[in-house]
């Protein structure tokens, strides 16, 4: 499977979650609010309905898709249930040292095990309001403006996006991805 037709499958396994009305803890229902652990999990199950082997929950990868894709995921979530501006959410893709827990951070991580899987990529969830109140736009272009400048390899941005989520927050997913390509095109 290529990354453009992952990418669609996860937007559209989101989307569907979304129309189930989950409960995460005691937020009001849909996708938005669950903890990027929580979400995998689901993503996981999902996937394993429609026939393919998806494991999550290890260290590295956060999802196995297919025994052919390490997948990496992160969430930018702007906003919180509550509808106020969330604190540092955007710390999760930009910072920019190997070993911490950032989006940058997990192509390292994907880059130490490198042979270990056919094909790697990082995620990222995000979620806007219809129209957006902040956009995940520049945040996107930060994060591919480092990976460049630290010469990470990474491929061009997929993206996928489905309107109409439940959550009166969290009412667009941006399904977003890059393939971590092999080191030996690039000079890390």
């Amino acid at each position: 499977m290529k990354l453009p037709e992952l990418t669609k499958l996860v937007a559209d396994t989101l989307k569907e979650f979304d129309s189930q009305r989950p409960i995460y803890k005691n937020y009001r229902p849909g996708i938005g609010p669950f903890a990027e652990v929580e979400l995998l999990k689901r993503i996981s199950y999902m996937l394993e309905q429609k026939g393919h082997v998806a494991i999550a929950g290890k260290r590295t990868p956060d999802l196995e898709v297919d025994n052919e894709w390490a997948l990496e995921f992160k969430i930018a979530r702007p906003f919180g249930d509550n509808g106020r501006e969330a604190e540092n959410w955007s710390v999760n893709l930009l910072h920019p040292y190997r070993g911490n827990i950032s989006a940058i951070g997990d192509i390292y991580k994907l880059m130490d095990h490198a042979g270990e899987f056919k094909k790697e990529a990082i995620f990222v969830v995000g979620y806007e309001h219809q129209p957006p109140r902040i956009s995940l736009d520049p945040l996107l272009e930060a994060f591919e403006a480092i990976t460049q400048h630290l010469k990470l390899p990474i491929g061009p941005r997929i993206e996928e996006r489905r309107d109409g989520l439940i959550h009166p927050v969290h009412q667009v997913v941006r399904c977003v991805s890059w393939e971590v390509l092999p080191q030996k095109n690039y000079a890390v």
